[in-house]
């Protein structure tokens, strides 16, 4: 997971979305196993974190809280003194640090094992796990493997660990005596968060409808330290905040506004796509986030968001051309046409959910086109320096690669993941998660030949004549003949699938997720997980 500098909130924050998929792309897009976590994680299928339905709420979570104590019991932050931590995370990071017993041993030599060389990244990828999680004390998964974000993936074998860590340290007891100071910060933050929502549907002419299956939640949370971390699972949006100083409200703005306005850009998307040409101008500024250039989607929805932002902040004139000039810079090139015709919405009577087509054909590609031939993009701050043939990567270039490739599968841009892991593999031929990656793309780019052939090379035996084969992850080499059996299972090849998950059964080391996953096929054969949200 990345963080990054926010041109308008001027903050860090991190954000993680998760999209649909269908049949064979959504088994293979559940399974990302590997040592780093992607930056940016999305999942075929929908997750169905602990909220409320027909709901915005402001809350403390169990899980999250519980998930945070085992980081820091493991030795997250560990190099940060006491003095510059708040003094309830200074508080319980000195009672965490404390208890010894196998159960917290067999959690630091966990972390250990998973750790990043970003303490963002590490941090980001627990914050996923404990929003798919249900509460203490067993921390079961609410939705099934398949539909597990990668990044939750790789950290597999987690829930147990904790639940072991939770019961030996005594977590709820912890909890009971923290809990008040945890609802104080939710009471403060309330009324704010009620004001932003006020405003917000206020200025877009929404209601919000209390049949909607659709949840945002603010999870307050002091453990979490600076970073404000952004995950959307579907119909599902949650925003995990600390209270150190001022509520971050800017970030949790931006938040609402994309869990009011997404559901907008994907219901239009006809319409929306007619502005894609435009991508090309912004993929060329150097500020820009990579996920934006090459999601068109995702790219218009966060232009989007930052424009509503910059009117409901209702900057003087001098003030709001400065800030869309920034943006512009930085390649939001919609910020300013969706500011212009934003002018234009305010001005007349329906919701935004019905005048959001004229909004959008509002922007005149080909005049857009012109406009922009004489923009001026922000030069990076520390341009990369390029690379020399036979250069040797460190750790955490390689680490990077295979991270964005991850990212990149997640939001079903095969193309932009094989770059990545390409790259890699320019550096280690047979890197096991950046093959695993390219069989991956392969299935999302629908070639199903080159997808089993790179999985049959996954799953090899010793190598033969001096050849070298790669190394044999167990998770990596159980959950590709899983997949084996299941392409199987699609191809109709009922004899060969049957074989692929008694293979995957047999592995020594294989995870229990990966054995069920096996049985199942044994048992019922491969059936394609459904779209919707399920609960296992």
């Amino acid at each position: 997971m990345r963080s990054w500098q926010d041109p308008i909130l001027g903050t860090k924050h991190l954000r993680r979305s998760i999209t649909g998929g269908f049949a064979l792309m959504l088994c293979a897009l559940a399974a990302l196993p590997g040592r780093a976590a992607p930056r940016a994680a999305a999942q075929a299928g929908q997750a169905r974190p602990a909220v409320a339905p027909s709901s915005i709420t402001v809350e403390a979570n169990p899980q999250l809280f519980a998930t945070l104590c085992a980081l820091h019991a493991a030795g997250f932050e560990a190099d940060v003194t006491a003095a510059a931590l708040p003094p309830l995370r200074a508080r319980l990071r000195s009672e965490l640090l404390g208890p010894e017993g196998p159960a917290t041993n067999a959690l630091r030599v966990f972390y250990r094992g998973h750790l990043l060389a970003d303490p963002a990244s590490t941090l980001s990828r627990y914050i996923s796990f404990a929003l798919v999680v249900g509460p203490p004390p067993k921390f079961n998964y609410l939705l099934r493997h398949d539909e597990l974000p990668p990044d939750v993936l790789s950290i597999e074998g987690f829930n147990e660990v904790l639940a072991n860590f939770y019961r030996e340290a005594q977590i709820e007891r912890l909890w009971a005596q923290v809990e008040p100071e945890y609802n104080r910060g939710v009471a403060r933050l309330q009324g704010p968060v009620s004001q932003l929502v006020l405003t917000s549907t206020a200025y877009l002419r929404e209601l919000l409808r209390s049949d909607s299956p659709r949840t945002f939640a603010v999870y307050v949370e002091p453990l979490v330290g600076g970073t404000t971390n952004f995950r959307n699972y579907g119909d599902h949006y949650a925003i995990v905040v600390s209270l150190g100083g001022e509520p971050p409200l800017d970030e949790i703005r931006h938040a609402l506004l994309h869990f009011l306005l997404d559901p907008l850009a994907l219901r239009y998307r006809a319409v929306v796509a007619a502005k894609a040409p435009l991508l090309n101008i912004a993929a060329r500024a150097p500020l820009l986030p990579d996920e934006y250039k090459e999601d068109f989607p995702t790219f218009f929805r966060e232009c989007l968001v930052r424009a509503v932002e910059l009117r409901l902040r209702r900057l003087p004139p001098e003030q709001l051309v400065r800030a869309v000039d920034q943006a512009e810079a930085e390649g939001y090139i919609l910020v300013r046409p969706f500011s212009r015709e934003l002018t234009k919405f305010e001005k007349v009577e329906p919701a935004m959910r019905y005048y959001f087509p004229e909004l959008v054909r509002g922007i005149d590609v080909a005049e857009e086109t012109r406009r922009l031939q004489q923009v001026r993009f922000a030069a990076a701050a520390k341009p990369a320096a390029p690379i020399a043939a036979g250069a040797v990567h460190s750790p955490s270039d390689v680490d990077a690669w295979l991270e964005e490739g991850e990212r990149q599968i997640a939001t079903q841009n095969a193309a932009a993941a094989v770059a990545a892991f390409q790259r890699v593999l320019e550096k280690d031929p047979e890197q096991p998660r950046a093959l695993y990656g390219l069989a991956v793309a392969a299935v999302l780019q629908g070639d199903a030949d080159r997808a089993k052939e790179l999985f049959r090379h996954l799953v090899a035996g010793p190598p033969q004549k001096g050849e070298r084969a790669p190394a044999r992850d167990p998770v990596i080499v159980a959950w590709s003949h899983v997949y084996l059996g299941r392409i199987y299972d699609v191809d109709g090849d009922r004899d060969l699938a049957v074989s692929e998950y008694r293979a995957a059964m047999a592995i020594e080391g294989a995870p229990e997720t990966a054995r069920l996953a096996a049985q199942r096929g044994v048992e019922k054969g491969y059936q394609p997980a459904s779209t919707k949200p399920t609960r296992p």
